[in-house]
């Protein structure tokens, strides 16, 4: 039988982290950055938009990692880690959808245009999507975990389509963002401001990444008890 989780002593430490770290954040984009000149306070969706972007990037690489990992090991926690970072990723991803259309609309007059990098970030979210649908549907433990390692590492294809479509195809998308370099456009507290959401969102990703893997153990704990209890006969 496996054992219970202890006290989260660590994660009690890391959620701590994510809330300073998101109250910092909060109070640089609303009180300490300066009014962006051109766009203005609409311009302070970036700070929220960028680093989710940039952090679902990084969920579904992770479970690009595990799903390898998966594969190669065949051991289950790979793939309680990759579908954790997955459920988490997709939350990022979504608010990435729904923070871009709130910016662009003062910006392009629109809520939406299929301009490749947002096509291509609603295909990454369908994707990803699917991959839940196929984790949620699929009953055998084993297929359901190969499976959807297998869907884990082929749809990880689109992130770096994502990432360089703006490079390779003409777009209404802003150009990426260069922290500190001379064409970022960015003046230092902006720098500061996004580098701040950037961790605050990050260390964010993590707190929930634990408490997901956390639940895990104790749904798993609780099936098996089950199981012996119906083994005994005390269902019957």
């Amino acid at each position: 039988m496996t054992t219970k989780p202890n006290k989260d002593t660590a994660g009690g430490v890391l959620n701590g982290l994510a809330l300073i770290a998101m109250i910092v954040s909060l109070y640089m984009v609303f009180l300490y950055v300066p009014t962006e000149a051109t766009m203005g306070d609409v311009q302070r969706i970036f700070y929220f938009h960028v680093p989710l972007a940039w952090v679902s990037f990084f969920g579904f690489f992770l479970v690009f990692v595990f799903s390898v990992g998966y594969l190669v090991r065949a051991n289950k926690k790979w793939d309680n880690l990759a579908a954790s970072s997955a459920e988490i990723g997709v939350l990022y991803c979504t608010l990435v959808l729904v923070t871009g259309p709130i910016w662009a609309k003062p910006v392009w007059g629109v809520w939406w245009t299929w301009d490749p990098r947002l096509t291509l970030t609603l295909v990454l979210w369908l994707i990803y999507i699917a991959y839940l649908m196929l984790r949620h549907y699929m009953v055998d433990p084993e297929r359901k975990a190969t499976f959807s390692a297998v869907l884990g590492v082929v749809g990880f294809i689109d992130v770096p389509l994502v990432y360089f479509s703006i490079r390779w195809w003409r777009t209404q998308h802003p150009q990426p963002v260069m922290a500190g370099g001379e064409d970022s456009g960015l003046e230092d507290p902006m720098v500061f401001t996004l580098v701040a959401c950037v961790v605050a969102f990050m260390l964010l990703f993590f707190a929930l990444l634990r408490h997901r893997l956390r639940h895990q153990a104790f749904r798993e704990e609780l099936d098996e008890l089950h199981d012996r209890l119906e083994h005994e006969g005390h269902f019957q």
